[in-house]
This record gives C-alpha cells, sequence and structure tokens, in this order.
C-alpha cells in the first residue's frame, strides 16, 4: 500500500506519515520545506527498513503545482490520499492581509479539490482508495476574527460529505473522510497567529485516530470526547447565538 500526504513537514502530515509507516505504508510525502521533509524520510527509514518514503517539494498554493503533482504521481498506485496541506490567519476581515489570505484560499480549498478530484476519478475507476480531506471543527460554524480560515474549512467539510453520498449512490467502494479536530498542539498556532483558550490535543493522538477511523470508514472524524459534545450541541443552538459564542471564543485566542 501507499500514501501520499500533503503538507507532511510538521503537525499532522507528519505525524499520520509515522502512524502509516508503522502499519507498514509506502509514503509520498508533500510539502514547502524540504529539510523537514528528508529529516522525516530519514527519520521513517531507519525505524522501519521495509518502508519506502519519496519526497516531493512544492507550493500547493500555486494551481499549476497540484495538476503537476498528480502528474507525477498517479502511476503510482496510491492507495490513500491525505490533503493535509493548509493554515490559518488571525484578525479582523478589514485588516488581515488580503494576499495571505487568497494563498490561504488556494491551499485549503483550491489545492484540495484539485487533488481529490483528480485521484477521486482514478479511484472511482478502479472501485478502490480512501482519501482524507483534513477540514476542522471550525468547518461547523462561522469565524469572526478567523473568517476566511473557517469559510476555507466548511468548504472541506460540505464537499467531503457531498461527495461520499455520490459514492454511495454509485454503490463504490471508494472511501472519503473529512477529519474535524479543535485545537491541536501543533505549528498552526503560531503561523495563524493565536493562542487557544483551551488545552489543544496532541498531535499523535489526532494522527492515529483519524488514520483508524479512516480505515473504519467514518463521514467526520472528531477526536475528543468534549469536541464532539461541542459539535453535537451546536445543531441546537439559534445561528445569531452561535455567531456570538464563536466571536467570544475568537476573542480569547489574540
Amino acid at each position: 500500500m501507499k500514501a501520499l500526504i500533503t503538507g507532511a513537514s510538521s503537525g499532522l502530515g507528519r505525524d499520520m506519515a509515522k502512524v502509516l509507516a508503522e502499519k507498514g505504508y509506502d509514503l509520498i510525502l508533500v510539502a514547502r520545506r524540504e529539510n523537514r521533509l528528508i529529516e522525516l524520510q530519514q527519520e521513517i527509514e531507519q525505524r522501519f527498513k521495509t518502508v519506502k518514503v519519496s519526497v516531493i517539494v512544492t507550493d500547493l498554493s500555486v494551481k499549476e503545482n497540484c495538476f503537476t503533482l498528480y502528474e507525477q504521481t498517479k502511476g503510482e498506485n496510491i492507495h490513500l490520499l491525505i490533503n493535509n496541506a493548509g493554515f490559518g490567519l488571525y484578525g479582523r476581515f478589514t485588516e488581515t492581509d488580503l494576499d495571505t489570505e487568497l494563498r490561504m484560499i488556494n491551499t485549503n480549498i483550491v489545492a484540495l479539490h484539485i487533488l481529490t478530484k483528480l485521484f477521486l476519478k482514478d479511484f472511482v475507476k478502479r472501485n478502490s482508495g480512501m482519501i482524507l480531506n483534513v477540514a476542522s471543527s471550525a468547518g461547523y460554524m462561522a469565524g469572526p476574527l478567523m473568517s476566511t480560515y473557517y469559510a476555507t474549512k466548511n468548504y472541506v467539510r460540505r464537499m467531503t460529505q457531498a461527495i461520499r453520498q455520490e459514492l454511495k449512490e454509485q454503490k463504490s467502494d471508494v472511501i472519503v473522510s473529512a477529519l474535524c479536530p479543535g485545537p491541536v498542539n501543533t505549528e498552526f498556532n503560531e503561523v495563524a497567529n493565536v493562542r487557544f483558550s483551551i488545552d489543544g490535543l496532541a498531535s499523535e493522538f489526532v494522527a492515529k485516530y483519524a488514520i483508524e477511523q479512516t480505515f473504519q470508514g467514518k463521514l467526520c472524524i472528531i477526536p475528543g470526547k468534549m469536541m464532539k459534545a461541542g459539535v453535537f450541541c451546536l445543531r441546537f443552538i439559534p445561528e445569531n447565538l452561535m455567531l456570538k459564542i464563536s466571536s467570544n471564543i475568537q476573542h480569547k485566542k489574540s
């Protein structure tokens, strides 16, 4: 078996690579930071002697690079695609940098959309394969002060749900899942310039849970009992109240 992981140089991408290596998966690791990828490649290959790891250095915020990545890897008989590349940005919508937001949309949405579509066509044709799209608990609500990030994760969750229903109606054996964690202890906080008001889950725990639940065919994967309860309660909260609660949570991150 072989897996392709984007955003593999740190955080959840790195830890999911290690989980899959333990399961004997060969890996294609994709990210912008070559030194981080090579370090991870060496670590995995030294620990798991039979696992083959290749690295591809590219910036997926550039649309053309997404198509190039697919062309490079479409003949690799990939069994699992993990669309993990993404980042956030904190601040009022009128004050945040437009270029950074557009790069976020290109990474969190456009790259994920392109890779999901291209690989899914191949998976459906052979009637096997899995795709894990990394969304967020942010995908269940609007997020004042992180409006663009929350919107991108809503897109990821809803698109994944819709594709899953299409596959079900086609009686396809292909699995698509969305990982929707709350705060996770990764580099996300520093990149987005936020401080979470609740403790984050360990990245290693979330990575292992995500892989296990994907293999079990779970659609929306929410690690942690507290976050599961929080997401469940959202369905009973009026929209206006939800926005106020979300805004209050966001203000505590600054």
